[in-house]
C-alpha cells in the first residue's frame, strides 16, 4: 500500500498538533527522549498533563505562543502504511501556509472542537480544501471528553457540517469523534465512545483506498533533465529523466514530445531500483527512446493522441503568499509550471473570493498576502497544461517575483471560460 501525505487543518486550539503528537505517541513513533523533552517542558510550564502537541510545534515562538505557525512536517509508518503528516496552522494569517501544506495532500483531517462546534474557520479550511482538490476529508469532532462524549453533539455537529458542506466539492467524507488528548478513538478504541461503531483515525488512515485518486489515463511526463554519461562503457546512452505527473508508461509505448511534436517510442524505463517495464504517477524514472530527438528540459512527453492544452492565455484561481508585496497587474513574472519557466503577467483580477462565506467579491484593490482570487494570467510562452481538477501536477504553477525572487503566489489552473 502507497504512502499517504495527510494535513491537519482547523481552528486555533482545536487540537491539531496534540492529535499529531497523540498519533505518533501511540503507535510508538517517537523516540524516548524526545518524550523526554517533551515531559520536561510541559513540566517546566507548569502543564498538569504531558502536551504532546510539542511533538510538533517545533519553532521557538511556536512553543512561547502555544500556536503552530508553519507547517511541520513529520513523518511515521505502521505495519500496514507509511505516513507523511503536515500539520498546518490555523490562524487565519496563516491560510497561505495552509494552503501550500494541503496542496500536496492526498487527505485533509479538519478538527472541530466539539464545545463550539462548526465555526467560521472550519468553513474557511473546508472550502480551502475544496478548493485545492484533497480527494479524501476526515471530520474529526475533537475534544469529546468536554462534553461528556456525546452522541447527539456528534450528530448536531455531523449535521451541520453537511448542510454547510452540500455546496462544496468534497467527495469521500468521514466524520469521527475523538478526543485527541486522553487518546480516545485515535489509535485505539474506548469505551467512552462505545455508541460510535465506526473505525479509529489510524484504522481508517491505514486503509483508507488511494490507488484510483492518481490519474492514470492522461499520460504526461515532464521532461527535468537531459542524461548524457561522459563515460567510454555509456557512450550512447541517451535518457530524459523526471517524475511521472500521470498516466502509466511502459515499454513499447508510442509517444509525442511537446512542444516540437516529434515521435518516438519507448525502449527502455530506468528507475532508481534498475530497469522496469512500467511506471505510474508520482515515480522518479529516466525513459530511454527509440530515436535521438531533439528533447530539453521543460519538454513534455505524452500520447499521440491524448495531448495536454498548449495556451498562453490562462484562466486560473491564484492564492497570494507575498508578505512584502502586492499583485501589480501587467507586472512580468516568472511563471514556473512543471519543469518548464516562462514570463508571465496577471491581465485581470475577475473578482475575489470571500472565503469565509464562499462568496465573490468586486476587487477593491492589489491582491495581498492570503487573498484568493481569479485572474487571468497571459504566458510568453505556451503551457503545456492540463486543468488542476483533471491533473493537479500539470494544472498547478507557481509565480516569482522576479525582482526579490520571493514565491509571489501559487496558482490552479481553470477549464476555459465559456
Amino acid at each position: 500500500m502507497r504512502q499517504l501525505r495527510f494535513a491537519t487543518i482547523g481552528s486555533v486550539d482545536d487540537g491539531k498538533s496534540t492529535l499529531i503528537g497523540r498519533l505518533l505517541y501511540d503507535s510508538k513513533s517517537i523516540f524516548e527522549d524526545q518524550l523526554e523533552h517533551v515531559e520536561a517542558v510541559s513540566k517546566r510550564r507548569g502543564d498538569e498533563y504531558v502536551d504532546l502537541s510539542l511533538l510538533t510545534d517545533g519553532l521557538r515562538a511556536e512553543r512561547e505562543q502555544g500556536i503552530t505557525i508553519d507547517v511541520a512536517h513529520r513523518y511515521f509508518a505502521t505495519p500496514a502504511r507509511s505516513f507523511v503528516i503536515m500539520d498546518c496552522p490555523g490562524h487565519v494569517q496563516y491560510t497561505r501556509n495552509m494552503v501550500t501544506g494541503a496542496s500536496t495532500a492526498d487527505l485533509a483531517i479538519i478538527l472541530i472542537d466539539a464545545r463550539h462546534g462548526v465555526v467560521e474557520q472550519t468553513r474557511r479550511h473546508s472550502i480551502l480544501t475544496s478548493l485545492l482538490g484533497v480527494p479524501h476529508l476526515v471530520v474529526c469532532v475533537n475534544k469529546m471528553d468536554l462534553v461528556d462524549y456525546s452522541e447527539e453533539r456528534f450528530k448536531e455537529i455531523r449535521e451541520d457540517f453537511e448542510n454547510f458542506a452540500a455546496r462544496l466539492n468534497l467527495h469521500d467524507v468521514t466524520f469521527l469523534p475523538i478526543s485527541a488528548l486522553k487518546g480516545d478513538n485515535v489509535v485505539d478504541r474506548s469505551a467512552d465512545l462505545g455508541w460510535f461503531e465506526g473505525p479509529t483515525l489510524l484504522h481508517h488512515l491505514e486503509n483508507v483506498y488511494t490507488a484510483s485518486d492518481d490519474n492514470r489515463i492522461d499520460v504526461r511526463f515532464p521532461v527535468q533533465y537531459v542524461i548524457r554519461p561522459r563515460t567510454t562503457e555509456h557512450h550512447d546512452y541517451r535518457g530524459y529523466a523526471g517524475t511521472v505527473a500521470g498516466g502509466v508508461l511502459r515499454v513499447g509505448d508510442e509517444i509525442v514530445v511537446l512542444p516540437s511534436g516529434l515521435s518516438s517510442t519507448i525502449t527502455g524505463i530506468d528507475s532508481a531500483d534498475g530497469p522496469v517495464t512500467e511506471a505510474v504517477p508520482g515515480a522518479a524514472i529516466t525513459i530511454l527512446l527509440a530515436d535521438d530527438l531533439s528533447v530539453t528540459r521543460g519538454d513534455m512527453i505524452c500520447r499521440p493522441h491524448n495531448r495536454p492544452r498548449v495556451v498562453q492565455d490562462h484562466e486560473a484561481m491564484l492564492c497570494w503568499l507575498d508578505s512584502n508585496a502586492q499583485l501589480q497587474t501587467n507586472k512580468l513574472y516568472t511563471l514556473k509550471h512543471t519543469t518548464r519557466s516562462t514570463r508571465a503577467k496577471v491581465s485581470e483580477v475577475r473578482y475575489v473570493l470571500d472565503i469565509s462565506e464562499l462568496h465573490r467579491k468586486e476587487p477593491t484593490g492589489p491582491l495581498a498576502m492570503n487573498d484568493i482570487a481569479r485572474v487571468v494570467i497571459h504566458t510568453a510562452e505556451p503551457l503545456l497544461r492540463d486543468d488542476y481538477e483533471h491533473n493537479r501536477v500539470t494544472g498547478s504553477f507557481i509565480l516569482v517575483d522576479e525582482s526579490t525572487g520571493a514565491t509571489a503566489a501559487a496558482g490552479m489552473l481553470l477549464p476555459p471560460r465559456e
